[in-house]
């Protein structure tokens, strides 16, 4: 082995923006094109946002206004705005900020002395205006570093702060704002904060029953009882039923939304399931209780703890350093305020018992099936090559440090899985394979999912057999051909989804990956194309006769040219429920009783050429009929 030379040369310090330039991942998570709700160019925004709200919090200001128009994002508040001297320090000098002083931020949102610093530094332009008491301080930066720094001048705007800017296109590779996820956000602040109003490219958002209005607006149809809202100090709770499989929960940590949960959660979870065993004075299993449930949970402490810089899990223990414990807060305010409310309701007792025992009746009916389905998945594991596993499972199982980072590609045919298994990142992407098309579940129970060999083997490669805690991968990606079966596979494995785990939906884990339809390309340049329209803008820049090849799927393309495919340039479409629209309405409309309205929606949607579209009626039949 070479002996490698350690001298003084090779001792570096970087200044603030080159360490965030070229570690990134540290400050704002992963980069991402803005396909997924967690990607850096929304950590940006909720960065900027999160001093919006710290002022909203102490008393300051009780309007945002947010503008995103062609990639650039302008964000003003009615706040105090930044003390005039420090306003180029604040967003360019790394632990610099008001938050390290308990009394001013006790409980705040946002990163203590970093956010608008990984902002400036990853934006290709910055600019940040402060008014104070008629006077404004204006200052802009290009890549971090100050280019424009004004002298304060007398101004008759309202006080408060301006920041503008937009991200570097050389970190946030072909990166698009999606309305869904900003709106999803901005929601989230409403709820958390009610009397705040946010102003959306001229849309408002505003919450007057917190976290009763975001569980509205989750619940598909109706709940099986009126929504419990509950509210305490530095707590806020609201739950009900309904009749669905799995548990879904929305929590949140000073505003925070922690995605992954956390210590508050689990204890939440505990004591939901140990206060209703203590009011039935029944010894009910844990899963039997919380199937169905759909909760929200808010609790406000000092200096949490997460486990990663983006806040998406609580690590903290203690409400306060040296405090009372996270599961006794959380367990005595459940235990004490929940007991009551069903004291009082008599007929919502009698509504959640008789759920209770429908799912301990389910469950029991299940039980010698899912033990086989177990030994099948099991042996299927070892016998067959369905699952092409990644390393950070096959080298430990029981690790998830990096289950962020992981993806699981479901595709149809040999050919196709063949192309994605020889061309993704064996570290990080796994591949399973489809044997023709899934079953048509809709409106089936979860029996099926035990007795169908497909769907158990998927549902054990993802490890969600009883919730989403042990979810083996963050993404799950649909693979299909650009045709009619493809869009019918996707279609049935959209349903199996949604009707059996939309709690994995609605966590945004599930996507359709998008691959070129054309590829264009003369001796010197090659273009993959995934609309006519980009085919036509790449026959207008390579000019005349250029090669053109249709791609009709996924088996058709090599490994060589796949990897560019589902590596960093990766396009993804998220599945999204929006509020507007509940789960079993979705799928009435995708895989219930044929109708005009559904061939002419997946006319308009699928990317073939005009000779397939004959096929169309025949193949949105067999949606039905599968």
């Amino acid at each position: 082995m070479s002996e490698v030379n350690y001298s003084e040369e090779h001792i570096r310090t970087l200044d603030w923006k080159e360490h965030i330039r070229l570690r990134p991942g540290m400050y704002i998570g992963k980069l991402g094109d803005g396909s997924s709700f967690d990607d850096g160019i929304y950590i940006l925004l909720k960065e900027v946002l999160d001093n919006c709200i710290d002022e909203y919090v102490m008393g300051h200001g009780r309007k945002v206004e947010v503008e995103i128009k062609d990639g650039r994002v302008r964000i003003r508040d009615y706040g105090r705005g930044i003390p005039l001297g420090k306003v180029v320090d604040v967003v360019s000098k790394i632990n610099t900020g008001a938050k390290y002083d308990s009394k001013a931020f006790k409980k705040s949102v946002g990163l203590n002395g970093v956010g608008t610093k990984a902002v400036n530094a990853l934006s290709r332009n910055f600019r940040v205006e402060s008014v104070r008491d008629g006077q404004v301080k204006v200052a802009g930066f290009e890549f971090g570093e100050l280019v424009q720094d004004e002298k304060v001048k007398k101004t008759d705007a309202a006080n408060g702060t301006l920041v503008e800017f937009e991200p570097d296109e050389a970190m946030f590779k072909k990166y698009q704002y999606r309305d869904q996820h900003i709106e999803r956000l901005l929601w989230n602040y409403c709820y958390l904060n009610t009397g705040l109003t946010i102003v959306f490219n001229g849309q408002r958002f505003q919450s007057k029953n917190g976290l009763l209005d975001l569980l509205e607006t989750k619940i598909d149809g109706e709940p099986l009882y009126p929504i419990i809202h509950l509210k305490g100090d530095d707590i806020e709770v609201a739950l009900t039923h309904a009749n669905h499989y799995g548990e879904e929960y929305y929590s949140f940590v000073n505003g925070q939304h922690t995605t992954q949960g956390g210590t508050h959660q689990g204890a939440f979870r505990e004591a939901v399931a140990k206060t209703i065993r203590d009011f039935f004075k029944k010894d009910w299993e844990s899963t039997d209780i919380r199937t169905g449930i759909v909760a929200a949970v808010s609790v406000k402490i000092i200096e949490p703890v997460f486990e990663s810089q983006t806040k998406t899990k609580l690590g903290s223990t203690e409400v306060e350093p040296g405090g009372q414990s996270m599961r006794s807060f959380v367990g005595d305010f459940i235990g004490r305020e929940l007991d009551n409310f069903l004291h009082k309701h008599p007929a919502v007792a009698e509504v959640l018992q008789q759920r209770i025992l429908q799912s301990e009746r389910e469950r029991k009916e299940l039980s010698g099936i899912r033990k086989l389905a177990r030994e099948r998945a099991k042996k299927a594991s070892l016998h067959n090559r369905k699952l092409r596993d990644c390393r950070v499972h096959l080298n430990d199982p029981k690790q998830d440090e990096r289950r962020e980072q992981t993806t699981l590609f479901i595709t149809e045919g040999d050919s196709a899985s063949g192309s994605i298994t020889k061309s993704r990142n064996v570290n990080t992407q796994a591949v399973f394979s489809l044997k023709g098309k899934p079953l048509n579940c809709y409106g089936l129970t979860k029996k099926v999912v035990y007795e169908n060999e497909e769907f158990n083997l998927v549902q054990a490669a993802l490890n969600i057999e009883d919730g989403l805690d042990g979810l083996r991968y963050n993404r799950i990606v649909i693979a299909t051909d650009a045709d009619v079966d493809g869009m019918h596979i996707r279609l049935l494995l959209l349903t199996f989804f949604l009707q059996f785990f939309p709690d994995l939906v609605k966590n945004d884990h599930l996507y359709i990956l998008q691959t070129p339809l054309f590829r264009v390309r003369n001796k010197k340049e090659t273009i993959y194309c995934y609309s006519e329209e980009e085919r036509q803008r790449a026959l207008a820049k390579l000019g005349r006769n250029p090669e053109i090849t249709r791609f009709k799927g996924l088996g058709e393309i090599s490994p060589d040219e796949f990897k560019h495919f589902i590596g960093d340039d990766m396009r993804l479409e998220p599945v999204m429920v929006t509020k507007d629209a509940a789960v079993q309405d979705l799928l009435s409309f995708y895989m219930g009783k044929n109708t005009p309205e559904r061939q002419e929606f997946i006319i308009s949607n699928l990317k073939v050429e005009k000779d397939l579209l004959e096929e169309l009626p025949e193949a949105v039949e067999e949606t039905t009929e599968a």
